[in-house]
């Protein structure tokens, strides 16, 4: 979780962190505007940090590689992989809440990287109906969209390009899960992550 967020959630200026950590104001901007990068900070300025925020250092760290994941576009199979390890990691209802607050699936969307920001909201919706949650009406315009061509997960393809046999595909895809499936992914598994 970024900073920012951190510090609206506790009703808590930047200078009131500056003031309680013993970190300089300047310091605490720059870290808060971007400028400076948690991760180069020293362990002790993030344990300042971390303690006067009520959280991991942990969590403060990984929220600022959250934020760099969005700057640069990994492999699609490394995005799905690493959106179930959170997944599994926070739980489902952090999660949920998480994706929505932070509006990474409209960022997504808006930058045109469509696969990434169906599949974070195949995830939502799939993590809310096995919760029984209503859907979030915030993306209903890109509950419209599908992806123009199937996306399948690299072992089907795998076994495909193996076997030649188009009946894996469509064996996989009756198979995967209606949330993803409904967008031209086919996902089989979220919860199954080592």
């Amino acid at each position: 979780m970024m900073i920012e967020q951190l510090l609206a959630q506790k009703c808590m200026s930047k200078y009131r962190l500056s003031k309680d950590t013993g970190i300089p104001y300047m310091t605490v901007n720059d870290i808060c505007s971007g400028k400076a990068k948690l991760m180069n900070c020293t362990a002790a300025t993030v344990r300042h940090i971390s303690k006067a925020l009520n959280v991991t250092m942990e969590d403060l760290l990984e929220g600022e590689s959250v934020e760099a994941d969005l700057e640069i576009r990994s492999d699609f199979e490394l995005f799905k992989s690493n959106v179930c390890h959170r997944v599994k990691a926070m739980g489902d209802m952090a999660f949920i809440v998480e994706t929505l607050q932070s509006e990474t699936i409209r960022r997504y969307y808006d930058k045109k990287w469509y696969p990434e920001a169906l599949y974070l909201l195949a995830m939502v919706d799939y993590l809310s109906r096995e919760n029984q949650l209503p859907l979030c009406t915030n993306y209903n315009e890109i509950r419209a969209m599908k992806l123009s061509n199937i996306v399948y997960p690299s072992g089907v393809l795998a076994m495909y390009a193996a076997s030649k046999d188009e009946r894996i595909k469509k064996e996989s895809y009756r198979k995967a899960i209606p949330e993803f499936r409904q967008f031209n992914i086919v996902e089989n598994e979220v919860r199954n992550v080592i």
